[in-house]
């Protein structure tokens, strides 16, 4: 809306000084708790309080130069104006300071950065107070549900945490949040109010979040606590800086800028991460008396996993992360800090550097620095949640120079290493400390980046588990650059009316050998969120002019969020074992090719040696009929199709029918290079 348009929507609502002044301290504790809830979570409790009542404050309008001003008729000189509301009824001036509160807190994200607040902070000299030294100020802890509210609000825009707030603690309706949002300057008020109301479907029954908000001591802005910040490291810097002054008065040229080193004891923490000594740690032989193998059944392991202040740095970094930190976050991870729950699995030194591993509720949180003064901490968020004994057995720890170490999960008892390019070739043995990080490992060729160039090799890690939990189970994994390497499974033919076959173990002769001509894909993907892959044959075909047999497969790398990227090839007869398979299409972000989206049909253009041109066509176990149309017109009762191409380039329809009749196929075409999950390619 244009600036003239916000302005007349003002027009005779200008409060008198006194009676804003009256209206923000008679509605301060309402206002504070309007700013808290719509400031982003990743400010921290303490710097989150103070940018609440900051901002407040600087609602409060300037004191301007007295000018005449025309008096309501009737009304006594000296008596301030009673701003009108939208409906004409008197107001203490709130709904003006509403307006001033909600514009300052949309401004919040593009103003510049300024002290004291950190990376955000609004415009204005005001901002600056209030101003606390040597305290850090957190409202009471709330319960369950305050914090998933608080999570909630967290995940959606500055505009719809606004127009949610305004809804339930305010008490407006559409019609009043959108006037609110538009005098505040709002880009799309509209959108807010339908995020807002998304908020509502995602944490139940509307009259329930209102008191939750006016209730909820989470949200309390002027009931805090307090506690000290380290007082041996304040000490310290007051200290420094003298002895700057001192070295500057004395004309030194250099006052050593490492004195504060990453050893020195931590900044306090935020009030929601929890300290070292509220880590949890699991027994050594939880993970053999549950049913629940996953990291929560991890032990904590290392030798450091008693050094308080290495914990403590991990633990303040995640809470707030220094400028020189590296952080990743994996699609999906949560990185906000939370109060319980979280295990310690492993705090040692690999390769040069400390490391960390927490596990949260579904989620791993990595932390490493480097034990000399070279090097940056880092820090890593990946999700977690439903892993299992394949999924949580291993974590990298290390990569450096083209290679890799892992911690292995304690239900490990064997690990060794082989090549998926070299399928005949026997697994070797890969030693492992007591603490269960293994040897260096090369890392294969992925997108990510971590290995090198070319395809001539493919390592994996072979796993098998304790007899105690599952006997002679082994598995692979392989590392696509995540925090957690991707488990890597076959599913075979299908056979005959026999029920669709679950995904297996890929070690067997079949399963080595379908890997050995896909495992070169595997850098073709988005990876770094991959939790598994899969290779699916899902039909078989004889190829034109006796070509020989051949097989469509399906490869699906499914994410920790759900969704996945497929490629359909083709392996036709080669000379080679690990020659890769022909790439027919791909699709992203699908649920194609895994157990809720079996039904599948693929078509590719294929050359025999007498130069003719055939389309080939095949679907999954469910299909009754493949056909083609448009510049190619054929049909086929079955799960195959083959017909020869005219000449020219044709680009034919592809679709099939299934066994149920409601139900569609997702098809996927060479022709088109992608999937679609209608009848055909659109």
């Amino acid at each position: 809306m244009p600036a003239s348009q916000r302005d007349s929507a003002r027009t005779g609502r200008r409060l008198a000084p006194d009676q804003a002044e009256s209206a923000l301290v008679g509605h301060y504790g309402r206002w504070v708790r309007l700013a808290y809830l719509t400031l982003p979570a990743d400010l921290g409790r303490h710097r989150r309080v103070l940018a609440a009542h900051g901002l407040v404050q600087r609602a409060l309008p300037r004191v301007r130069s007295p000018k005449p001003a025309s008096r309501v008729p009737g009304q006594s000189r000296g008596t301030p104006a009673v701003a009108p509301t939208g409906d004409g009824a008197p107001d203490d001036g709130s709904t003006v300071l509403r307006e001033r509160v909600v514009r300052v807190l949309l401004a919040y994200d593009t103003a510049p950065s300024r002290w004291p607040f950190g990376r955000r902070a609004a415009r204005g000299p005001r901002t600056a107070l209030p101003v606390v030294w040597g305290l850090r100020l957190f409202p009471r802890p709330g319960g369950p549900e305050a914090a998933a509210l608080d999570q909630a609000l967290a995940r959606v825009p500055t505009a719809a945490r606004a127009a949610f707030v305004l809804r339930h603690l305010e008490g407006l309706d559409d019609g009043a949040v959108r006037a609110v949002l538009v005098a505040a300057g709002a880009a799309e008020p509209e959108a807010a109010l339908r995020v807002s109301y998304g908020l509502d479907r995602t944490l139940g029954a509307s009259e329930d979040l209102g008191e939750l908000l006016r209730g909820a001591e989470e949200f309390d802005a002027c009931s805090l606590r307090a506690r000290p910040t380290d007082l041996r490291r304040r000490r310290r810097r007051f200290r420094l800086a003298l002895a700057a002054a001192a070295c500057a008065t004395a004309g030194a040229v250099a006052v050593g800028t490492a004195v504060v080193g990453r050893s020195e004891p931590p900044a306090p923490r935020e009030a929601r991460v929890p300290g070292p000594e509220q880590l949890v740690h699991a027994s050594n032989d939880t993970w053999a008396d549950t049913a629940k193998v996953d990291f929560s059944a991890w032990p904590a392991r290392g030798s450091r996993t008693s050094d308080r202040d290495l914990l403590g740095r991990a633990l303040d970094t995640w809470a707030d992360p220094p400028s020189d930190t590296r952080v990743t976050t994996s699609a999906g991870a949560r990185t906000e800090p939370v109060a319980a729950g979280v295990r310690l699995l492993y705090a040692g030194e690999v390769d040069g550097r400390a490391v960390v591993l927490l596990h949260a509720p579904e989620r791993l949180v990595r932390y490493t620095e480097p034990t000399s003064s070279d090097g940056r901490p880092t820090l890593d968020f990946t999700e977690a949640d439903g892993a299992d004994v394949t999924t949580a057995a291993a974590v990298a720890v290390s990569r450096e120079d083209g290679r890799a170490r892992y911690l292995t999960a304690p239900w490990v008892a064997e690990a060794q290493t082989r090549d998926l390019l070299r399928p005949d070739s026997p697994g070797e043995p890969l030693d492992r400390t007591s603490d269960g990080v293994t040897s260096p490992v090369p890392l294969p060729p992925t997108a990510a980046g971590t290995g090198g160039g070319g395809c001539d090799t493919w390592p994996v890690l072979q796993l098998r588990s304790s007899v105690r939990i599952v006997e002679k189970h082994s598995f692979l994994l392989t590392d696509l650059g995540g925090v957690s390497p991707a488990h890597l499974t076959y599913t075979p033919l299908p056979d005959g009316e026999v029920p669709s076959r679950q995904p297996r173990e890929a070690t067997g002769p079949a399963a080595l050998g379908a890997w050995a001509r896909t495992a070169c894909g595997l850098a073709e993907l988005d990876a770094r969120d991959v939790r598994a892959v899969n290779v699916w044959d899902f039909a078989e075909q004889d190829l034109p002019e006796d070509g020989g047999r051949a097989v469509w497969a399906c490869t699906r790398a499914t994410t920790w969020r759900g969704p996945g990227e497929i490629q359909v090839r083709l392996r036709t007869p080669a000379e080679s074992p690990t020659e890769p398979a022909r790439l027919v299409a791909g699709d992203r972000d699908t649920a194609a090719c895994g157990r809720f989206g079996q039904h599948l049909v693929a078509g590719t253009v294929w050359e025999g040696e007498s130069g003719r041109r055939y389309a080939l066509a095949a679907g999954s176990r469910d299909v009754t009929r493949v056909a083609l149309s448009g510049a190619a017109e054929a049909s086929e009762d079955g799960r195959t199709l083959q017909e020869r191409l005219p000449a020219g380039d044709p680009r034919p329809r592809l679709s099939a029918d299934l066994r149920d009749e409601e139900a569609r196929p997702v098809v996927c075409a060479s022709w088109t290079a992608g999937c679609d999950g209608a009848d055909g390619p659109g």
